[in-house]
């Protein structure tokens, strides 16, 4: 039985300030740019006011690109277009520089940082940065055995918590959030089909790396197959994690939940990201109040999970890249939003309004017209 209460994360969890963006609201009322004509980047700088707590609200400064790494054992069953345990390259060209997340952070100036929670390759063939917070090699093949024991399960989540807090601690102000893994689409194909209460067709998609049609009947059966494993532990988001998920979904949605309890707001990718906002949420209610959908992936799984959470992506590129490319992309609209909030200027009431004196010489020009 697991030593950890995820209970806990409801009380812990408050919403962004509504007073300071009722404040913010009305900083937009008195901005000389009319109500609404910047769309929704007034909500979006509203939002991210409320997040801080202040207006006019600060730029955002300090963010950092977070992606959490692993394999998955159902890969060996041909559901993705990469071999199984394969994920350890693109971790590699990812910090060498060579994916698009590298040059986009490149290009923005965002350092990337690589958390590999269940790589399937040896622990020395990588930064020790990269791999200290490592659960295991691999998981396990979600549709006959859990992807993880139970143990493993609340390691790979207090690591997330762990890595969420020192971003926090860093002076991290906002998190590009991302995964980088070869299965973990069919992992998290499955944790929303279990929590939508949906079948797997409706969840199965194409995967980053585009499968064809026989690869895609394989994923479909490897998630009804998972679905059927899933669905007696739904009660229980650690088990579920554990039975379905893997140690980079675990960890994932205990930094998810520590960020929403340290107040730093995240920009979800793609449908890993977003399976496991969904398993958030069912943990605490408040939680995705902290979290934006950054792009529309095209992937099912996501657009469910985020109807849903009632998030609304940012952006819709077509991006099936994954690795938070997306949502770095949907980084630099956060920003204007925030720039466009804080210096824009207010009305000068005084000047708009005639002083009394001029309103009576008005009044009195008008009579003798008359």
């Amino acid at each position: 039985m697991s030593s950890l209460n995820l209970d806990d994360f409801t009380d812990l969890i408050e919403r962004p300030d509504g007073g300071v963006r009722r404040d913010a609201e009305d900083r937009r009322e008195r901005r000389t740019v009319p109500p609404a004509a910047l769309g929704r980047l007034d909500d979006l700088g509203e939002w991210l006011a409320a997040a801080q707590g202040v207006v006019p609200v600060r730029p955002v400064e300090q963010p950092r690109v977070v992606l959490f790494a692993g394999d998955h054992g159902v890969a060996g069953l041909g559901v993705s277009a990469r071999p199984a345990g394969s994920a350890v390259h693109l971790v590699r060209a990812v910090l060498e520089g060579g994916r698009p997340v590298s040059v986009l952070a490149r290009r923005l100036g965002v350092p990337v940082r690589v958390v590999d929670m269940a790589l399937d390759c040896d622990p020395g063939a990588l930064p020790g940065d990269v791999v200290r917070h490592r659960v295991r090699r691999g998981s396990g093949r979600i549709d006959v055995e859990d992807a993880l024991t139970l143990e493993e399960a609340e390691a790979a989540f207090r690591a997330g918590v762990a890595v969420a807090d020192e971003e926090a601690d860093s002076g991290t102000d906002l998190v590009v959030l991302g995964d980088v893994s070869v299965g973990g689409t069919t992992s998290a194909a499955v944790l929303v089909a279990a929590l939508c209460g949906t079948d797997a067709s409706v969840v199965t998609g194409r995967g980053g790396e585009a499968i064809d049609d026989l690869a895609w009947m394989r994923k479909c059966a490897a998630i009804r197959d998972a679905l059927r494993r899933a669905r007696p532990v739904l009660g229980d988001q650690l088990q579920l994690l554990a039975t379905v998920g893997g140690a980079d979904l675990a960890a994932t949605t205990g930094f998810l939940l520590q960020c929403a309890v340290r107040k730093l707001p995240v920009i979800l990718d793609g449908v890993v990201s977003a399976a496991c906002a969904l398993v958030g949420q069912r943990v605490a209610f408040r939680a995705p109040d902290w979290w934006l959908a950054g792009h529309g992936s095209g992937e099912p799984g996501q657009v469910k999970a985020l109807d849903r959470m009632a998030l609304e992506p940012l952006l819709e590129q077509g991006l099936t890249v994954g690795e938070g490319t997306g949502a770095l992309l949907a980084l630099p609209l956060v920003q204007s939003a925030a720039a466009l909030a804080a210096e824009l200027p207010e009305r000068d009431e005084e000047a708009a309004e005639p002083e009394k004196g001029e309103a009576d010489e008005a009044d009195g020009a008008g009579e003798a017209m008359e």
